[in-house]
């Protein structure tokens, strides 16, 4: 039996975010003569990279059927805590964004430990780790940014390689890596497996709760290297770094086909759902519209694809 073709389409979700992705690019191109210069390119390029590099590690969190909330917390206090080695401690540049990048990892450890041997929801156990972070970062800052950061590590932010920026290649590196290991070995075929059927997982001799602590790991220290990128592009560690970097990973991952039940979807699928929300939110400055309306619009953007995603899912089984 042939399959419906809107089934066939929404059964192919990297396919449909790709087309959605061109389609709200073209549209963008005719709206403003401005969307297509090199400067608003690199700029959205830029903004992507961030955001894109804690959508890596949130979308292989949610192919497991997890949810860290803490990311962006624990990418602006990475970014604090090299800060204060560089500056305050005169460490070299290059030692202190290793340690915070172990910081990161560490942190994202210790949420994977917390989930995986308390037995809680990540859910709920992550927005009370966001608020610890948050609050060490406050009281390291006590809401002050540190300048001075030297300038040699200033090119890893700002600078660009044939036009361009470094962040955005950093992130196509990082992207490549993960989707190869999401889909080309075998720890990405456990990840699928915990993510579709834990008890299923276990009775194979996966080990479920390594797998869970190792992705929570890297998702921790995806979230300390945006946060590092970002220091290195504002020249200064300010606490307010990751503060946008929680609702846009998780709605970019959604719209790039990631179940939010788990099982399902890629990391470049979700970084394709970042692409689109990048052009959204650069549309909106553009057009000279409030740049407070963009929360307004990631949160909507959240509503939909998760709406999008139960509905589309209900359809695949009603089809099947």
């Amino acid at each position: 039996m042939q399959r419906n073709p809107l089934a066939s389409l929404v059964a192919n979700p990297l396919a449909g975010v790709f087309v959605a992705l061109l389609i709200i690019f073209g549209i963008s191109a005719l709206l403003s003569p401005y969307f297509l210069t090199s400067y608003n390119m690199s700029v959205i390029a830029r903004s992507l990279a961030f955001v894109g590099l804690v959508t890596i590690g949130q979308s292989m969190l949610l192919i497991l059927g997890e949810l860290d909330l803490s990311l962006g917390v624990i990418g602006g206090l990475c970014g604090i805590i090299s800060g204060i080695l560089m500056v305050n401690y005169g460490i070299n540049p290059v030692v202190a964004l290793g340690l915070a990048l172990a910081m990161g990892a560490a942190l994202g450890f210790i949420n994977g430990i917390l989930v995986t041997k308390l037995r809680l929801h990540s859910l709920v156990l992550t927005i009370g780790t966001a608020g610890i972070y948050g609050g060490v970062t406050l009281v390291l800052t006590k809401g002050v940014a540190i300048t001075g950061i030297p300038a040699e590590i200033q090119f890893l932010g700002r600078g660009t390689v044939y036009g361009i920026p470094v962040p955005f290649i950093i992130m196509l590196v990082v992207l490549a890596i993960g989707t190869f290991i999401t889909l080309k070995t075998p720890f990405g075929r456990y990840m699928y497996a915990v993510g579709n059927n834990t008890q299923a997982a276990k009775m194979l001799g996966i080990k479920v709760d390594r797998v869970r602590v190792a992705i929570f790991t890297l998702a921790g220290l995806l979230a300390a290297l945006a946060g590092l990128l970002m220091v290195a592009r504002l020249g200064t560690a300010q606490p307010s770094i990751g503060d946008t970097w929680v609702l846009p990973p998780i709605a970019a991952s959604v719209i790039g086909g990631v179940a939010t039940t788990g099982g399902v979807g890629t990391p470049l699928g979700a970084i394709f759902g970042a692409a689109i929300i990048a052009i959204i939110e650069n549309i909106i400055v553009l057009f000279g519209v409030s740049p407070y309306w963009q929360g307004v619009v990631s949160g909507a953007i959240v509503v939909l694809a998760i709406s999008f995603d139960a509905i589309s899912r209900r359809y695949i089984r009603r089809e099947g």
